[in-house]
């Protein structure tokens, strides 16, 4: 019966989405990034860029996952804290106008690359990330002509960036917390 209602619901909507349109597209932008519930710790910015896809669900909802690059972190006494994740948010739009929108939902984080050992190997003992990051998302959208998306989002951590055995670490417990401002173009 589960498999039933899941495939129902899949093809439901699919076909909704189809109906409204798809959209398949690139977007590029800038992350404003710091950990919370740590201490000593200054904000980084980096990059994002990737991929979405999506698709209206009737005259005021849509749904849209991104495929995205994105390079996170700190800085820690002079040193940056480079934690570079494959982020997957999936988020619920509701179109306040026809191009205007807000959205959230939540966003799966792979770490890809990071130097947290290596920053804090003189400081402080057994401190790693963590490969896995579970985040929340909350933002506001404008669909402009000719394809051209802009979007701004702020990423709010759920989960622990980085753990350690010591219970001296500053940074343990901390959270991402990013802001990020893109562009995108809608190919479709």
């Amino acid at each position: 019966m589960r498999k039933v209602f899941i495939l129902f619901a899949f093809v439901f909507t699919s076909t909704t989405i189809f109906a409204q349109g798809l959209e398949l597209g690139l977007k590029a932008g800038v992350n404003f990034a710091n950990l919370t519930d740590a201490s000593n710790l200054d904000g980084r910015t980096g990059f994002v860029f990737g991929a979405f896809v999506g698709g209206k669900l009737g005259d005021k909802m849509g749904i849209q996952a991104d495929l995205l690059y994105s390079q996170q972190g700190a800085e820690f006494d002079g040193d940056k804290i480079d934690l570079n994740y494959v982020n997957v948010p999936v988020v619920l739009k509701y179109f306040l106008t026809d191009n205007i929108h807000i959205h959230a939902g939540p966003q799966f984080g792979f770490i890809v690359d990071d130097n947290v050992t290596k920053v804090f190997n003189d400081f402080e003992e057994d401190v790693e990330s963590n490969n896995f990051d579970l985040s929340g998302i909350v933002g506001v959208g404008i669909d402009l002509p000719m394809g051209i998306r802009l979007d701004g989002r702020y990423n709010f951590g759920l989960s622990k960036v980085v753990s350690s055995d010591d219970s001296n670490v500053t940074v343990d417990g901390g959270k991402n917390s990013v802001v990020t401002l893109s562009v995108g173009y809608s190919f479709l």
